[in-house]
């Protein structure tokens, strides 16, 4: 079998506009700073370091709900490959006793033969019909490891 690939599908729909939202709402923003700061007694105002400070903050933040754009999980004959939020995990599928998908998780999760358990964001419970395809799949490789 060839290599499988699996991404949340519906986050990108929420993510990508709010992260475009975040940047023009600070970008916005910026151009609103200028003039003194409206401040008693207080001789600070604007500078346009200001603004490019606002919409830095705004390119920083919408890059930080992209991040959620970034789970993904690989996989083929050999292993499994899991990328989350943050962090990663490439695991061959002798290590993986079993993938689950309980009814009430909200993405599927790897058990480890060291009782342990990963979970594989790529998966999301919202993704339904899509997630549950991409844990048939995940499960139908980590059979054929075992048989061969």
């Amino acid at each position: 079998m060839t290599a499988v690939l699996y991404r949340p599908k519906k986050i990108r729909w929420v993510a990508v506009p709010l992260a475009v939202g975040l940047m023009l709402f600070f970008t916005v923003i910026s151009f609103g700073l200028t003039g003194s700061a409206g401040f008693q007694n207080s001789n600070a105002s604007f500078q346009r370091g200001d603004q490019i400070a606002m919409i830095g903050l705004g390119v920083l933040l919408g890059l930080g709900v992209l991040a959620f754009c970034r789970p993904r999980v690989t996989a083929d004959d050999e292993g499994v490959h899991v990328r989350n939020v943050i962090g990663g995990y490439d695991l061959p599928w002798t290590v993986v006793r079993a993938v689950r998908f309980d009814r009430n998780s909200a993405w599927a999760h790897l058990e480890l033969e060291n009782d342990e358990q990963v979970p594989v964001h790529a998966l999301q419970a919202v993704d339904k019909d899509y997630a549950v395809d991409g844990v048939r799949t995940l499960r139908a490789l980590h059979s054929a490891s075992h048989e061969a």
